[in-house]
């Protein structure tokens, strides 16, 4: 017989997965509280806590006397969120860096290592990988048998499947098997994303774009690239390359697809060289030499020096260009401009908008993230997080499962 949406077994999920979307948002609550946010009767609430308490989702508080001292006193939960852990990772060109999160997305450790050089191949970037997480587990104080879900940021397209499609540059050293390297490794599962597109899901969950449902997220470090969010729905395109916007060359005042900090040190170079003057630039020894960087660059027009204020202009109207033609076709409310170079990139606002203004009558409105260079990893767990609360009702908490050994079949 074909079950339906009524049979018990079902019913009873259905009531597990309210109460325990009731109480990942909220802090210390009764079963009355749980009622009136439910509309359950006070007996399922009961039972489905006592299920959940048993198995390792939620714990039972001291019991709260009423004032009167009279009756029975009520019974407290709370959603336990060391119940488990997830762990977001942004694997870019050059360094990686893990953090591990409890099932509340708060932070628990990080930490980072740089990659091998692109022409060592997978297993050196596999190897810097491990021990990066190894590192932030050991910092949070967190088993592998612990996670419950890790997702992955890549500074390539991924689509709906987790695919990393082969026509993009670089592929290949991203497309080294890291859903099956962990997964064989620690048993977690393992999500890919494009790290603009989890960019997106980090602003909409903790930054700039909380609230807002139509957003674009600018990573714009040594590349351009966006995330897409529209009606609250992450945008990937057919093969994941939504947002990649790699033919900025076709782009009358753009030419390239290079972000702001490249931008930077080629205009500088190229102004300050012209008058005849040092480049603003960090780093002054042999084992530090020195280098230009938009801060230090951006620092310099804000203290007045005119070629470092024209090299400001022409990047902001190299950006202006490129968020109207992205607002011409997604009409965003909100741009952000994320990643490393951020901070920085808080003086390009004000020249931003005034070149914004030339081309549409209302353009979106354009803020710099305030995550830094979190943001990929953070839109990482905010990633592993959705798959456990999708499936929580399937996963068995650790505290639950007991200890599990690594395997180490790739040490």
């Amino acid at each position: 017989m074909r079950a339906t949406a009524s049979t018990p077994a079902q019913l009873r999920r259905a009531n597990m997965g309210a109460v325990l979307a009731v109480m990942r948002h909220s802090g210390a609550v009764t079963g009355t509280d749980l009622i009136e946010a439910t509309g359950l009767a006070r007996a399922t609430v009961i039972a489905v806590c006592d299920d959940l308490a048993n198995a390792g989702w939620i714990r039972e508080l001291q019991a709260l006397r009423p004032p009167s001292q009279k009756g029975r006193p009520a019974r407290v939960f709370e959603f336990d969120a060391r119940a488990g852990a997830v762990v977001g990772i942004d694997f870019g060109v050059a360094k990686t860096t893990v953090v591990v999160g409890d099932l509340r997305g708060g932070i628990l450790a990080r930490a980072t290592e740089i990659l091998g050089a692109l022409a060592g191949g997978a297993p050196e970037r596999v190897a810097a990988l491990n021990r990066a997480i190894g590192a932030a587990l050991a910092g949070a104080g967190v088993a592998p048998a612990e996670v419950l879900a890790a997702g992955v940021g890549l500074a390539a397209p991924v689509d709906r499947n987790g695919n990393i499609p082969h026509s993009q540059a670089f592929w290949e050293h991203f497309d080294i098997g890291i859903p099956e390297e962990l997964g064989e490794r620690y048993g977690w599962p393992v999500l890919l994303a494009n790290d603009a597109n989890l960019a997106a899901m980090a602003e909409h969950w903790m930054g700039a774009g909380v609230g807002l449902d139509d957003l674009a997220v600018m990573l714009a470090g040594e590349r351009i690239g966006f995330g897409l969010m529209e009606s609250g729905r992450l945008l990937r395109g057919a093969s994941g390359r939504a947002g990649e916007v790699g033919r900025l060359e076709l782009v009358n005042g753009v030419g390239t697809a290079d972000g702001i900090a490249p931008l930077v040190r080629e205009l500088a170079a190229r102004e300050f060289a012209a008058a005849g003057v040092a480049v603003p630039a960090r780093g002054a020894s042999p084992a530090a030499p020195r280098q230009v960087t938009a801060e230090a660059v951006f620092a310099a027009a804000a203290g007045g020096d005119t070629p470092a204020q024209r090299v400001l202009d022409a990047v902001a109207r190299r950006m202006a260009r490129v968020i109207a033609l992205l607002a011409t076709f997604m009409d965003p409310e909100l741009v952000v401009i994320g990643g490393a170079v951020a901070e920085s990139s808080r003086a390009l606002l004000a020249p931003l908008g005034e070149e914004l203004a030339k081309f549409m009558p209302t353009p979106p409105r354009v803020a710099v993230s305030s995550l830094g260079d979190a943001i990929v990893t953070l839109g990482a767990v905010r990633l592993a997080l959705d798959h456990v609360e999708d499936n929580v009702l399937d996963l068995v908490p650790a505290r639950a499962a007991g200890p599990a050994p690594v395997r180490s079949t790739h040490d």
